[in-house]
């Protein structure tokens, strides 16, 4: 009988580990609830809520949060989904610093000693990512239906890739001209 108890503690405990978990601050997911709070009155919040859930606008934040965004912040510390006007400093590979601002719709991004800007807005009618400097804008990369995105080349070409190892080496080759070394 005794064997059996201390049998049954073990499990207990060794099971105590596997299921803790760090419980992330699902901050995609909380801001884009709080947004919908804010709209407007409780009835154009229904109307949105049903809309953000017949796209699956929720579940998409709900699965990034889980898989990335939790995951980066338990292993860094600090949660990627910043709040607008948040600025971080940050040391290029080319040793320049660079000043990264969040925007309502992006980032602004300045180089160290520059005034010049560049600022990356998304376009939600054209779920697509832009670079904009002095009233110029250029596409960088377009978010398509069926889940694929189009990348913007140097050279006026589009490229469709997967959101996967293979759709990020395809586009770092066909972007760099180099292969991975592994």
């Amino acid at each position: 009988m005794r064997k059996g108890k201390i049998t049954v503690l073990c499990i207990l405990l060794s099971s105590s580990i596997m299921f803790s978990s760090c419980i992330g601050s699902f901050s995609l997911w909380n801001n884009l609830k709080t947004w919908n709070q804010s709209v407007s009155n409780k009835f154009v919040n229904e109307l949105v809520f049903l809309a953000f859930n017949i796209i699956p606008v929720y579940e998409i934040a709900y699965l990034a949060d889980v898989l990335v965004i939790n995951s980066i912040e338990f292993w860094s510390g600090e949660n990627p989904v910043t709040s607008m006007g948040e600025q971080k400093q940050i040391k290029g590979n080319d040793g320049i610093n660079y000043t990264v601002t969040t925007t309502q719709n992006g980032y602004t991004i300045t180089k160290e000693g520059d005034d010049n800007a560049v600022d990356l807005v998304f376009n939600p009618e054209k779920k697509s990512w832009n670079a904009v400097q002095n009233n110029m804008s250029y596409e960088l990369v377009q978010m398509n239906d069926d889940g694929t995105a189009t990348l913007s080349m140097k050279d006026g070409e589009k490229l469709t890739v997967t959101p996967d190892a293979q759709g990020v080496e395809t586009a770092r080759v066909a972007l760099t001209g180099t292969i991975l070394q592994k």
